[in-house]
């Protein structure tokens, strides 16, 4: 199931997106560049300042009905976070939080949404439709890493 963030949701949310860093970044990253990545992951409280100000989150619910995972959507059509648990990759999860988030930005008239994804997750936003734009290279804390913008027109 696919619901929107509740309060409660935060800590779950932000150890996933720990748990998914930690474990699936190093299948396209080296140590360093996981652990940079690591050290810019967002507290809970971050995830419930975010949904304040206007940003909407879509959770993808287990069998047992607690977060698997979750895709964060900014209102100017940025997807900033897609991030299932470790124990619930390849399950369909991405694809359905995708599709989530593209109803709504077509609910609210949005053109197009766009990202930067991960080495890891270009596959999930390939199959949903989005076009890779280019390789973005940066450093985080002085250790160099990449991302890849990518875009989804909706009209």
């Amino acid at each position: 199931m696919i619901r929107t963030f509740r309060d409660d949701d935060a800590e779950a949310l932000s150890e996933i997106c720990r748990a998914a860093i930690a474990v699936i970044g190093p299948r396209k990253y080296s140590a360093a560049q996981v652990a940079a990545w690591l050290a810019r992951h967002p507290s809970a409280e971050r995830y419930r300042e975010r949904h304040s100000a206007g940003h909407v989150m879509f959770v993808a619910e287990c069998d047992a009905g607690e977060p698997a995972g979750y895709a964060l959507l900014e209102p100017d059509g940025h997807l900033d976070h897609l991030y299932c648990h470790p124990d619930h990759t390849r399950s369909g999860l991405a694809k359905r939080l995708l599709e989530a988030a593209e109803t709504f930005a077509q609910e609210k008239g949005m053109t197009r949404l766009y990202t930067e994804a991960s080495e890891s997750a270009v596959g999930a936003f390939t199959q949903a439709g989005y076009v890779k734009k280019e390789r973005r290279d940066f450093e985080i804390g002085g250790v160099p890493i990449h991302n890849y913008a990518m875009e989804k027109s909706l009209i």
